[in-house]
């Protein structure tokens, strides 16, 4: 007979193969700050994934997030779309029929807001491949995306990104069929009874989509526009006295954590957003670099306080 401790750790194992493409994680907060906010933080240590961390996911113990796209590869087992607006749910119902017709089983998670629509890959896939994917196929049912043409709202694609250097980690999201510290509660897959040997069955018999179906998925198709990857601007060294764009002159951090200054986004502001007013990050050591978490582009940003930025044109 399985001694409970062995039956666990085969829980994690499953989820492993499921869910994780690299070891690095983050941790939700156990205690919210003072807005009452449960940040993600990464794992001490540059602490590594492992069955017994899982298991303690699974178990209550900690919530961890996962990242999506593993930089040695630049690829992702997994796509997840997450959506947290009015009409969300809606709109994944929509993705996972449009799905379906290209043969592809997407599971539908319930979560604090709106829900997340996961599909699987048999092996690894390109990142890039995921997103043109999912990217086109939104574009051609209408679902809005967070960030294109200047939209606050809309759904979210995992991987964000098509490539990362070996020093980064991209975004990440919450781990399925954990408990969101905030209010204390575990969300399930729709499809399957809310107990975690039949969430795991589940998902295991759905369809994988295979490295030659998404090379057919996305055979003449590129990028919308709007979310190519920009190409890097080398800054020169940081200098306090030059006359420049300072985003510090819109805003009044919050707080000063994890070399970054925390401030609430004027664009998330403009929609109403960001109560806890801290989804801005600004370096500490270059003010020039900010960004915001909840998607917003720096062109949304700038719009929102009235410094556009300035569209060099040719001739």
């Amino acid at each position: 007979m399985e001694r409970p401790g062995q039956a666990n750790l085969r829980l994690a194992a499953r989820y492993f193969k499921l869910f994780v493409n690299r070891l690095a994680y983050t941790v939700q907060s156990p205690k919210p700050d003072r807005n009452g906010k449960h940040y993600y933080y990464r794992a001490k240590d540059g602490r590594r994934l492992s069955l017994e961390t899982i298991h303690s996911h699974l178990d209550g113990q900690l919530t961890m997030g996962l990242y999506a796209l593993n930089p040695k590869t630049q690829r992702s087992k997994w796509v997840a779309i997450d959506a947290d607006y009015e009409n969300a749910l809606n709109d994944l119902l929509k993705l996972q029929w449009e799905l379906s017709q290209d043969g592809v089983e997407a599971a539908l998670e319930k979560s604090r807001r709106g829900a997340h629509l996961w599909i699987f890959a048999a092996k690894p896939l390109l990142a890039r491949h995921c997103r043109i994917y999912i990217h086109n196929l939104a574009r051609r049912l209408k679902v809005p995306v967070k960030g294109g043409a200047g939209l606050a709202e809309g759904i979210e694609v995992f991987p964000r990104q098509d490539e990362l250097e070996p020093h980064e980690f991209g975004n990440g999201i919450r781990g399925p069929l954990g408990i969101h510290r905030a209010i204390k509660r575990r969300y399930w897959f729709y499809g399957a009874d809310y107990k975690f040997e039949a969430q795991l069955d589940y998902l295991e018999r759905l369809k994988k989509i295979t490295e030659e179906e998404m090379a057919a998925f996305v055979d003449g198709l590129e990028m919308p526009q709007e979310f190519r990857p920009r190409p890097k601007v080398e800054l020169p060294p940081y200098d306090p006295t030059r006359q420049e764009f300072r985003i510090l002159d819109h805003v009044r951090p919050v707080r000063k954590r994890s070399g970054n200054y925390w401030a609430r986004c004027p664009s998330c502001a403009e929609q109403g957003r960001d109560l806890g007013g801290d989804n801005l990050a600004v370096s500490v050591c270059d003010p020039r670099k900010y960004k915001c978490w909840a998607g917003c582009t720096k062109e949304m940003i700038r719009a929102a306080i009235g410094q556009p930025i300035r569209v060099r044109r040719a001739g």
